[in-house]
């Protein structure tokens, strides 16, 4: 069986068609705005935040670790003390007297380190809590801040989603019954137009949204939708006020079932 050859007046209502939904979408995705970036950024903040207290608190086991060592240290010097001290009392020449007497002036030594290590560690401490503190802080103002946000964002996504994923569906089959090289035309003018507004009607003589006028003799060859006619200005494919009335009618009534 032969294919129904498309003409030119449906592929361009089917263009403008295709443009209502997509532009559609486009609104709906206006309404969230920035507010996924917002989201997203505030959710990496957090866990930015979350992993920094982990680290702090990760540090002060590891200074607690060292004060511990270090008492340690002390308890046993101190220990080592005594012991050579009780030794002392036996030696049988001055050279292990002087002998004894450099192991117990070491170890008091030891001792002085330890303590001013412990003292360090203890300023440490005070530093590492006040970090703690303000970090701690922050993160409840940045949680609050983000479940805020979230709380927008679901109310608008309950809203949009279910209408912004039918409209896409709808999208899809409309370009399944468009020429692929003119659905490949319209991305590419898309992509590369503001507002992403490929296909446009003719308003006051100029093409939509823009401010250069259409000669009349164009304007007429567009009116009879005999071939597909592109602003040399814009690059983007252009309709009869009338047809893309029609069109827009239509597709109202296709976006109410939709919402």
């Amino acid at each position: 069986m032969a294919k129904k050859e498309v003409t030119v007046e449906q592929k361009l209502r089917a263009l403008y068609d295709l443009q209502l939904i997509d532009s559609r979408v486009d609104e709906i995705r206006n309404v969230r705005g920035e507010l996924p970036l917002e989201v997203e950024d505030l959710e990496d903040e957090v866990a930015g935040l979350n992993k920094r207290l982990e680290k702090l608190n990760t540090d002060l086991e590891t200074i607690d670790e060292g004060i511990k060592t270090k008492k340690n240290l002390i308890e046993e010097a101190k220990s080592l003390i005594k012991k050579y001290g009780e030794q002392q009392k036996n030696v049988r020449n001055n050279r292990e007297y002087n002998s004894l007497s450099k192991e117990m002036e070491f170890q008091e030594l030891e001792i002085q380190l330890s303590e001013k290590h412990i003292k360090e560690f203890k300023v440490q401490i005070v530093q590492k809590n006040e970090i703690i503190d303000q970090t701690k802080e922050r993160l409840t103002e940045r949680n609050k801040h983000l479940t805020h946000k979230k709380g927008e964002l679901d109310a608008i996504l309950a809203e949009t989603e279910k209408e912004e994923q039918a409209l896409i569906a709808k999208s899809e089959d409309f370009q399944n019954n468009i020429d692929e090289r003119l659905v490949a035309a319209y991305k590419r003018i898309r992509n590369n137009v503001k507002n992403g507004l490929a296909v446009v009607p003719i308003e006051r003589g100029a093409s939509g949204g823009s401010f250069f006028t259409i000669p009349p003799q164009v304007q007429m060859e567009i009116a009879s939708r005999k071939k597909i006619i592109t602003d040399e200005h814009s690059g983007r494919i252009l309709v009869d006020q009338a047809l893309a009335q029609e069109e827009k009618e239509k597709m109202e009534t296709m976006f109410s079932k939709l919402s």
